[in-house]
């Protein structure tokens, strides 16, 4: 693939970066359109929206950091040029960003079941995307694959960006993963449009993302994933914790808040 498009003098403008610009300009155009229907105000959407982009983007960087530490890496080298460039790990950025939107939604005065019901849809939508970016990057590469969907890496930015074996084949995982969360952006949709309590989708969105998550670390081969206790990866983790998330506020919110009426 192509993980640089071009370069102005000595600085490379990369294919990742382009594509969470166009992943977070369509999440925002989704999360407004879904926000109307339940007559949230379009500007407070936006408002949230940047402030969700900020955080994310620190937290995908900072669990990044973290995760090449306690995986050997020496601290200096994590918070290297390469560190700023790459995107970071997806759920640190998750976290960070609902911390980010409770705080947020507060000052804005949103109801905050209601605004996450409308945001989630837009947040897979934005994770599928940027997974096309992972891809065109090389990052969150696959382990090694003979089947008939096995990708082969060629271009030396990918392996001097990212650590992607070059000439091997390898699953596409980003590729799979992009395919998950379309999945799940779907599926939240659908729950959304026959939902029978305030919540249901955000609680539908950690239990899928989490189900969704642990499946694709079975073809995970790059490092950034990092590797905990029992063998668990820092994404299996993190998915177990989600599902778990999710169960909770299914039952809290069906039981503390009835169905939004549409618009």
């Amino acid at each position: 693939m192509h993980p640089i498009l071009f370069r102005i003098g000595n600085f490379p403008v990369g294919t990742y970066g382009l594509l969470l610009v166009i992943a977070f300009f369509s999440a925002l155009a989704l999360a407004k359109r879904q926000g109307r229907m339940d007559g949230l105000s379009g500007d407070a959407i936006v408002d949230l929206s940047i402030t969700l982009l900020l955080a994310g983007v620190v937290g995908a960087k900072v669990l990044m950091v973290v995760v090449d530490v306690s995986g050997g890496a020496r601290l200096q080298d994590a918070f290297s040029l390469d560190t700023l460039r790459a995107g970071g790990a997806v759920h640190g950025g998750i976290i960070a960003g609902a911390i980010a939107l409770f705080w947020r939604a507060r000052k804005l005065k949103l109801n905050l079941p209601l605004t996450l019901d409308a945001c989630v849809p837009a947040v897979a939508l934005g994770q599928a995307i940027g997974r096309l970016g992972c891809f065109s990057a090389g990052c969150c590469y696959g382990s090694e694959s003979h089947s008939a969907l096995a990708v082969i890496f060629t271009n030396p930015d990918a392996h001097m960006l990212s650590g992607t074996p070059l000439d091997l084949p390898i699953h596409p995982v980003q590729l799979y993963t992009f395919c998950m969360n379309l999945a799940v952006m779907g599926l939240l949709l659908l729950v959304r449009k026959h939902r029978r309590f305030t919540g249901q989708v955000l609680a539908s969105y950690f239990v899928l993302e989490g189900l969704g998550r642990a499946l694709m670390e079975t073809w995970r081969g790059d490092l950034d994933r990092g590797v905990w206790f029992a063998g668990l990866s820092t994404g299996r983790v993190t998915a177990l914790l989600f599902i778990i998330a999710g169960i909770i506020l299914w039952f809290w919110f069906r039981r503390s808040y009835a169905a939004p009426k549409e618009a």
